[in-house]
């Protein structure tokens, strides 16, 4: 970052000494040194994240006024400015690359000092007159990135899932069901290895994928009652050193009512400061759900593969060209982006695991990683299922005709008459259908193995492809 001259700046010091600043930045001086020592990826802190540390300061400011241990002016400053970066100001002001210093200390000190020189200016002060407001000793009274960064990705956590992947799992399980009322009296060939199988409801294939979202939103939704008990109030080593008895029931309690979730302090701060165990079990449902939206992003796929040389079952609604070359052609991009979003997620918990293992002692210092792993793996997640929901599943199209000729005409329907003309005279049947075209029905018919009306009964393949629960 080069350094500005003139006007333009305003000095401030640290323990490591003086710099210069520009005039108008809201960061400090640590904020100053974390972008000179981190120039990594460009990626700069998601913005649930910075949520989730702000309305983290706005609670801890709110408690610590409350408990008398920083001035009750001092408090209601950081508090309105709390709610002004809430409220989208100040956004560009969060500038530590995600790949930092151990444990978040540089975004850390990046939110406190946004915070300290809003309030500053909120009390008619100048910015970086820290004797007035200090990022240390009043925006961060009773704290230490130990606790807070662990909060932070816990409530960023819940914001996130409640903001994004949650009304997005539910609109995508809807849309499922819906279509599998629609497309529920067409009987199409099932498959198994590739081959042909017994016949199957189409719309029980989304019936069965609507179940399958259903029990991931139930496995996330109980993974993540863990991001609900904050080691806030450990401080720096989870003895709570620094901070008043009552702080971490009152901060927890402040906390709980700005983001309507029952949170409370862990059982053992200490535990929750160190044990990444409670994000690494939320990405692990996050994996586990990216692994079948994967297998149904192919199956839409291969349903509607052609027009003329696949299987073309369904038709997924073309939202744009599919070709540079190629003039009236159409891809399954919704599917193809789903796919790639949830290989991220995937790779993400890969890293989350080894970040989670690689902590020592009083603390982890991977926690940076962590909390945009997990915070981002929920989002693209997320954001990937509505626009799938949105610009796919609602708008899917039957080919009845197609279902209905390859469902008469797969060989799997052979495996109807195994109780009827026995095993070995099914196989013959099904290899003579398929050296000479002829159908099931037609050879079975000319060796007498059954009579027509027996015949009709067993090859039903509205019957033979309902479900158990059907009458």
């Amino acid at each position: 970052m080069t350094e500005p001259t003139g006007s333009a700046y305003r000095i401030e010091k640290d323990s490591m000494g003086e710099r210069q600043i520009p005039a108008d930045a809201y960061y400090g001086i640590q904020t100053l040194r974390a972008t000179e020592n981190f120039p990594i990826s460009g990626i700069k802190p998601l913005p649930t994240y910075v949520d989730a540390c702000i309305l983290i300061k706005k609670a801890t400011a709110l408690a610590n006024g409350e408990l008398d241990c920083i001035p009750k002016d001092i408090s209601q400053a950081i508090v309105q400015a709390a709610d002004e970066v809430l409220s989208g100001k100040f956004r560009d002001q969060f500038v530590v690359d995600v790949y930092q210093a151990g444990a978040g200390t540089s975004h850390h000190m990046n939110v406190n000092e946004v915070l300290a020189n809003r309030a500053l200016e909120l009390l008619g002060d100048e910015k970086g007159n820290y004797k007035r407001v200090s990022p240390n000793d009043h925006v961060n009274y009773g704290q230490s990135t130990n606790d807070v960064i662990p909060t932070a990705i816990r409530i960023g956590g819940l914001l996130a899932l409640e903001r994004t992947l949650f009304p997005a799992l539910s609109d995508a399980i809807a849309a499922l069901d819906n279509k599998a009322e629609e497309f529920q009296d067409i009987v199409k060939s099932g498959r198994t290895h590739l081959q042909d199988a017994v016949p199957v409801r189409l719309g029980e294939s989304f019936r069965a994928w609507a179940q399958i979202l259903t029990e991931h939103l139930i496995r996330i939704e109980t993974a993540s009652g863990d991001l609900t008990l904050l080691g806030l109030g450990g401080s720096a080593a989870g003895t709570g050193l620094n901070t008043h008895p009552q702080y971490r029931y009152k901060v927890a309690e402040i906390l709980g009512k700005l983001i309507d979730k029952p949170l409370q302090p862990a059982p053992h701060m200490m535990a929750a400061m160190q044990s990444m165990a409670p994000f690494v079990c939320v990405s692990g449902a996050l994996r586990n759900l990216a692994q079948d939206c994967v297998k149904m992003s192919h199956d839409l796929r291969l349903m509607d593969s052609g027009p003329k040389t696949g299987l073309k079952e369904i038709q997924l609604p073309p939202v744009q060209p599919g070709s540079s070359i190629m003039p009236g052609k159409y891809n399954p991009v919704m599917a193809e982006m789903t796919s790639m979003v949830c290989f991220q997620v995937m790779g993400y918990d890969g890293a989350i695991a080894l970040a989670a293992q690689a902590g020592q002692l009083e603390l982890n210092v991977m926690m940076p990683l962590i909390a945009y792993n997990l915070i981002h793996s929920i989002e693209i997640l997320g954001n990937a299922l509505s626009a799938l929901t949105r610009q796919c599943l609602e708008g899917i199209s039957a080919n009845r005709d197609r279902c209905s000729y390859y469902a008469e005409g797969s060989l799997a329907l052979v495996t109807a008459l195994n109780p009827y003309i026995g095993y070995l005279n099914a196989a013959a049947v099904a290899k003579e259908s398929l050296a000479t075209g002829k159908t099931l029905r037609e050879i079975v018919l000319e060796k007498n193995l059954m009579s027509e009306g027996e015949l009709a009964k067993v090859l039903d393949l509205e019957k033979m492809s309902a479900m158990p629960t059907e009458t």
